[in-house]
């Protein structure tokens, strides 16, 4: 798999390299980085849930076609097929969109987890001897194929600037006036979160907000989606295996977010709430009656359709 982040972490590179030099700020650019990697997947979000809501709209007559074909399972997928064709509606069509979303949430995250390359611009073998280095003195393995590397480099760095020095002074120079770009609002990004051994010191505890923040986030956006599932289709069963994953995914993360360089972390957090408030948008974009039309389009389409292939067909 990574080539996807090799493929899709090229072009959205260059737009984080381009956010960062707009605002020599590794945070902001972060925060900028994702509201604009979120809107290119506007479109792909818009019609997901375009066809959830088409899809919402035939629950009644699909509960109808269960009931009546209960005992033909042919039979009832034949209607359903029917249904669809008539409706205009394609049951897997949130399929692709989802599929795309998540092979382009490969380049965001190689553009999160490497600094050094996408927004620096080092080269492969600068980074090596780096990553080598940086294993000797952390006493550390630290694998080329493990996507947080540069970020370990940078924290290694941070604590023994003099031993890089045989890497080259312009290294040594750029990566010191990178890292000086690399906390926002006294928290460095750079560092592993932790419980803090000085309370009163507003940079560690910033630290070890970042995990909890970014489980909350997740957590709200999990809570907001089902409730919003469940008003939709009070019907939808409840999965109880599922739910528990869904759940436990936040917990998760603030477990992850622990282990990694905080910058991954605050990219979780602003990922969570774009996705949020993106969601309540489409939500309240679509509306009953808004739906209603889209169908009734989609409905006329679908038999213009029918009818040029009929005409084909003859």
């Amino acid at each position: 798999m990574t080539w996807l982040y090799k493929i899709f972490g090229v072009p959205f590179g260059y737009l984080m390299m381009l956010i960062y030099d707009l605002v020599q700020n590794y945070g902001v650019a972060i925060i900028l980085f994702t509201l604009v990697t979120k809107l290119i997947l506007l479109p792909i979000n818009y019609k997901t849930q375009k066809n959830a809501a088409r899809m919402q709209l035939l629950n009644p007559e699909l509960q109808k076609l269960r009931k009546s074909y209960k005992d033909n399972p042919q039979k009832l997928q034949e209607e359903q097929m029917k249904l669809y064709q008539r409706e205009g509606v394609n049951p897997m069509g949130s399929c692709l969109p989802a599929v795309i979303q998540m092979v382009l949430l490969f380049g965001v995250l190689d553009v999160v987890y490497k600094p050094l390359t996408h927004i620096i611009r080092f080269s492969k073998n600068t980074i090596g001897s780096a990553r080598d280095l940086a294993a000797e003195i952390g006493k550390i393995t630290i694998r080329e194929s493990d996507l947080r590397n540069e970020l370990s480099i940078l924290s290694i760095f941070n604590d023994n600037k003099d031993k890089f020095s045989s890497i080259g002074e312009s290294f040594s120079s750029k990566v010191s006036d990178f890292y000086e770009n690399f906390s926002i609002f006294g928290v460095n990004l750079g560092a592993i979160p932790a419980v803090p051994k000085d309370w009163s010191d507003m940079g560690q505890v910033g630290l070890f907000l970042i995990p909890i923040f970014a489980g909350l986030s997740q957590l709200v956006y999990t809570v907001y989606s089902q409730i919003h599932q469940k008003k939709q289709n009070p019907d939808m069963p409840n999965m109880g295996c599922m739910n528990v994953m869904l759940y436990l995914m936040p917990l998760l993360s603030v477990f992850f977010a622990f282990q990694v360089a905080a910058g991954v972390g605050f990219y979780w957090i602003f990922s969570s709430i774009f996705s949020f408030f993106i969601t309540i948008g489409l939500n309240k974009y679509f509306t009953q009656e808004r739906i209603a039309k889209i169908v009734e389009q989609e409905r006329e389409k679908a038999k213009r359709l029918r009818r040029i292939v009929a005409k084909r067909c003859f």
